[in-house]
């Protein structure tokens, strides 16, 4: 972890409370002889405080791990898988973060791009998921998945989900999908309200070139990356993911593990009670 000097600080929209708390933490920085930037993301950045959920931590992901600027995610929100530190714990992490006693975890991050008749998109970066929704429609819409230009599999669904390890405990986890270690490279399909009970997910290598194609016509079929509507997809549109270049360096809470955040805010594993001690 680099010496911290310079840390941006980013509010959770319309929230009066994080705001009052970006202040304390501003004030509580000063003092620390550390410069703070309110809601801005830039190059010399040397870390950033999230204050929100992890709605507003994936908003910032793309732009943070562009510059390699290191996030620590102060839970506001309801549940604060990604923002890991809780809001009453903020001073005591930020104090071991000055003093370096924190462990950075490096996040694989997905980039996307939409290519179809109409032209070739930009690439846009995601953290947790790359979504094919058939919107408000009420019919299913028909995909087919080819990886690194090998034919996976057609789908008659609701979507798909294609899901980093980071996101495997998002949309994935409840569209039925595995949870895997955010440790890994690899790339997760999950069907969404398949037709076919025989559609499972499927795990692949994190250099997998996925590409999805809307085949048969469909209205309001949308493309949504980390949560926000990226692309309207049409018939013959291909949709390209792909690992990306970028990592989001993301502070670990200091207290808590990633299987203790999995017990503690997914009731998975068992209760507290029923953990035996390591030589149980």
């Amino acid at each position: 972890m680099r010496t911290i000097h310079r840390v941006g600080i980013i509010v959770k929209k319309d929230s009066a409370k994080a705001a009052t708390i970006a202040r304390e933490l501003q004030d509580w920085l000063a003092e620390r002889a550390v410069q703070v930037a309110m809601d801005a993301i830039v190059p010399e950045l040397d870390m950033l405080v999230v204050l929100g959920g992890d709605g507003t931590l994936l908003h910032i992901a793309a732009q943070a791990s562009k510059y390699g600027i290191p996030v620590m995610g102060v839970n506001m929100g309801s549940l604060g898988f990604l923002t890991e530190v809780a809001e009453e714990e903020r001073f005591a992490a930020l104090e071991k973060v000055l003093a370096g006693e924190v462990t950075l975890e490096e996040r694989m991050m997905f980039k996307t791009r939409l290519v179809g008749p109409g032209g070739t998109s930009a690439w846009r970066h995601a953290l947790n998921d790359v979504v094919i929704s058939k919107g408000t429609i009420d019919r299913l819409v028909h995909l087919c998945t080819w990886a690194n230009h090998h034919y996976i599999a057609s789908y008659k669904a609701d979507g798909l989900i294609f899901s980093t390890p980071t996101g495997s405990t998002a949309y994935n986890l409840s569209a039925g999908g595995p949870i895997v270690h955010p440790a890994m490279t690899s790339i997760l399909v999950t069907p969404i309200c398949p037709f076919m009970l025989e559609s499972r997910p499927v795990l692949l290598p994190g250099d997998t070139l996925l590409t999805a194609r809307l085949t048969g016509h469909a209205r309001d079929v949308k493309v949504i990356v980390d949560g926000q509507p990226a692309w309207d997809m049409k018939e013959k549109d291909n949709l390209e993911i792909v690992a990306g270049e970028r990592r989001l360096q993301l502070i670990c809470s200091p207290w808590e593990g990633y299987f203790d955040i999995l017990r503690n805010k997914l009731n998975w594993g068992g209760r507290p009670e029923d953990i035996p001690g390591k030589e149980g």
